[in-house]
């Protein structure tokens, strides 16, 4: 199976150096390299299966194509759409978060 390129947008690579900033300073130092390893872990699951991630949240923001993959070991979510040539991943974002305005309000 061939895997599909993964590209971030702009906002999504922010919500990844916020996370990593945050367990730098409140955790013990391999956390921010294990969110890392776990991010891309992700990366690498929804390129091979795009179809795995849940459309919950697309749904519910009426937004067709939308999915989240969750980041395993952390309360993070990808939140991604297929295209015919990559993945755009649109957020990578903490669980507990206000989900649909963090992804509508950009």
């Amino acid at each position: 199976m061939k895997t599909r390129p993964v590209v971030l947008r702009t906002v999504a690579a922010r919500d990844i150096a916020a996370a990593i900033g945050h367990y730098q300073s409140e955790g013990p130092s391999t956390l921010p390299l294990n969110f890392i390893a776990a991010t891309e872990s992700a990366f690498k699951h929804i390129g091979q299966f795009p179809g795995s991630g849940s459309p919950k949240y697309g749904t519910a923001l009426n937004l067709p194509g939308l999915r989240s993959w969750p980041v395993e070991g952390f309360p993070y979510l990808v939140f991604y759409m297929e295209t015919a040539s990559h993945l755009d991943v649109w957020r990578v974002l903490h669980a507990e978060r206000d989900i649909p305005t963090s992804i509508l309000g950009g």
